[in-house]
């Protein structure tokens, strides 16, 4: 059984709480931490009120970093929101600073498992987290994306009229504005979706799974159904071991960032990322991604 903390009680973190409960796991003590502690302890006994009607049953508690020492995983989705007239780099001079800072403590206590970064931006600081951790590059994970490319696939879904577990597609590069879809080796049972869409449908599709985290926060503010339930998964197939193939914030050797890319996940983190052939356009786009997430990482590296 195994002792999971989530950083962070905000609509993401209690999100991510609510999933694991709701899921047959094998998580048996949760820990919630946070910078307001009465949201922590809020959020714990609220969780804890399930227990009896839940599918899972474990250990729900608030706490700090000490309780770090023996925890299998640590999910962190704490940071500072932007803020209106705030850009993108001042966010995320803020967050390294606070990253800094937090993982030290965390260390300090003696934690050995696997990180699980969700705070944006998420990439940078995915990196930054391994960076300041210590810890070897398969035990330090982004939730990458994962969301990103189960919108696509919901979309496509909705397109073709097959269930979306069907559809094998992915989202890849920064979980951000310069994500691509990896048409070229995207089918639904063996049959590629190229030959099922058309070059103009498939942009659509594309771009629609790229911004529509901008729709949701416009209709309603914030997004957090959907990414509790992509890191749930990711947090089962780590301890069960799963071995699946997930679009994961994994290092690439190649460009020394951290991108969300196809690879292998289990037990002990990323076991590897696949060598997935592009095409050229493909290629050249995934290039441009890394660049802006190298710029991005060398603006609070000195």
């Amino acid at each position: 059984m195994a002792k999971v903390m989530i950083v962070g009680t905000g609509n993401v973190g209690a999100s991510i709480g609510y999933c694991l409960i709701n899921q047959r796991t094998s998580v048996s003590e949760l820990i919630l931490t946070d910078i307001n502690m009465e949201d922590a302890e809020g959020e714990a006994m609220d969780l804890r009120d399930t227990l009896s009607v839940s599918p899972s049953y474990m250990k729900i508690r608030s706490g700090d970093y000490h309780d770090a020492e023996n925890c299998d995983i640590i999910i962190i989705t704490a940071g500072v929101p932007q803020k209106p007239g705030e850009t993108r780099m001042d966010l995320l001079k803020k967050n390294a600073a606070i990253f800094k800072d937090m993982i030290g403590q965390i260390m300090d206590a003696g934690f050995h498992g696997i990180f699980i970064v969700v705070s944006n931006p998420m990439d940078v600081l995915t990196y930054l987290t391994w960076r300041y951790s210590g810890l070897p590059q398969e035990q330090v994970i982004g939730s990458g994306t994962i969301l990103d490319s189960a919108r696509l696939r919901q979309k496509i879904s909705e397109k073709l009229h097959v269930h979306p577990k069907s559809i094998h597609a992915f989202q890849v590069g920064e979980h951000g504005d310069t994500e691509f879809a990896l048409w070229s080796v995207s089918n639904v049972g063996g049959q590629p979706l190229t030959e099922l869409l058309d070059e103009k449908t498939r942009e659509e599709l594309e771009n629609e799974a790229r911004n529509e985290a901008y729709e949701i926060i416009n209709k309603k503010g914030a997004t957090y159904y959907g990414i509790g339930a992509c890191v749930t998964k990711l947090i089962n197939c780590i301890l069960s071991d799963e071995r699946r193939v997930l679009p994961v914030s994994s290092y690439d050797y190649f460009c020394d960032v951290y991108n969300g890319f196809p690879a292998i996940v289990g037990r002990h983190g990323v076991v590897r990322r696949l060598g997935l052939k592009l095409s050229e356009q493909e290629g050249l786009k995934f290039q441009k991604s890394n660049n802006a997430l190298k710029s991005a990482i060398n603006s609070v590296i000195q």
